[in-house]
């Protein structure tokens, strides 16, 4: 049996339903457990084999407890699935080797870099990678004339498309700089949206990049989305691959694909993307990656896939009766 833990596990069925599928196609006898600061409340603990309530991710609880219970369970893999809590697990992967642990996560330097969006745009810019002109509010309210208007305006460390404003004149990103003083300012590109899948092994090798369409979106995650060979998008990936140094496992960016022009990346995610599942389907399966990484497996990542796979979500729902026992 190999024990893997799904960290701030929330709404993840279909993440944990992928590794559960792989593990099948490996033969491989998993164990899924789900953490969550309310287990309760959450439909990825109701179906994983195990949960345990936790602190929060951004409490000094959080490590010790998360340890503790690797050691306890035998935990080879922990898997992380939201920004907030990447950077603890990038900078305590050490402490996470020493009960037997693997954290399926990219260096503190790739994290922090993916968490900041200004640091992200410099990044990008300084490997000559397109990115849209992006600069702090307070840079664009110095020379407004110099921006084309509209902008879009994003919190430094957002995620899940949370605070995002359009801002159409100038009076409206000074109204924005009143309500918050994190704000970056963002050149529009007017285009489709596509989100790339990446994974990379243990050695820090891109092995897998699949653009999919992001057709419609819902609190930040795409719900009906199509798989793409873009061939644009799939040299930008390589490229990014060669700059990411100590990138490992699951990442993704997102990128704006203009009728005329070049694309342009907006943002890293050093994380699954809440689209993965599309890729998967699709026959990248990083879920079976990660599993055959640590059962000590040869690996079969590859970057062969599915183009023209189309993902549509819907709505589901667990019951959970009071006085049931799991």
């Amino acid at each position: 049996m190999i024990t893997i833990l799904i960290s701030s596990a929330g709404r993840r069925v279909e993440l944990i339903r992928c590794f559960r599928s792989d593990a099948a196609t490996l033969g491989l006898d998993l164990r899924v457990i789900a953490l969550d600061s309310n287990p309760e409340m959450s439909s990825a603990c109701l179906v994983a084999d195990a949960s345990f309530k936790i602190a929060r991710c951004t409490t000094a609880e959080f490590l010790p407890e998360l340890i503790k219970i690797c050691a306890q369970e035998n935990v080879k893999l922990v898997v992380p699935t939201i920004d907030t809590e990447l950077l603890n697990f990038a900078e305590h992967q050490a402490q996470f080797e020493a009960v037997g642990t693997r954290v399926a996560v990219s260096s503190s330097a790739v994290v922090s870099m993916a968490r900041d969006k200004a640091a992200t745009a410099r990044f990008l810019a300084e490997h000559g990678l397109p990115t849209p002109r992006t600069e702090l509010l307070e840079q664009l309210l110095a020379a407004p004339a110099s921006w084309e208007w509209p902008v879009i305006l994003k919190p430094l460390a957002g995620s899940s498309s949370m605070g995002i404003l359009r801002a159409d004149t100038l009076r409206e990103a000074e109204l924005a700089a009143t309500k918050r003083a994190d704000y970056l300012a963002q050149e529009l590109i007017d285009g489709r949206e596509f989100t790339v899948n990446l994974f990379f092994n243990q050695a820090g090798m891109l092995r897998s990049a699949v653009p999919h369409c992001r057709q419609e979106i819902r609190a930040g995650e795409v719900s009906k989305g199509t798989t793409e060979h873009q061939p644009e998008l799939m040299k930008l990936a390589l490229r990014l691959g060669f700059a990411l140094r100590g990138a490992c496992g699951p990442l993704c960016f997102q990128a704006m694909v203009p009728k005329e022009g070049q694309a342009r990346i907006f943002e890293i995610n050093a994380r699954f993307g809440g689209g993965f599942p599309l890729a998967h389907a699709a026959g990248a399966k990083h879920t079976q990656w990660l599993l055959e990484e640590a059962a000590g497996l040869p690996t079969t990542a590859t970057d062969q896939w599915e183009e023209g796979v189309t993902m549509l979500r819907y709505d589901a729902a667990f019951y959970r009766r009071a006085n049931a026992t799991k």
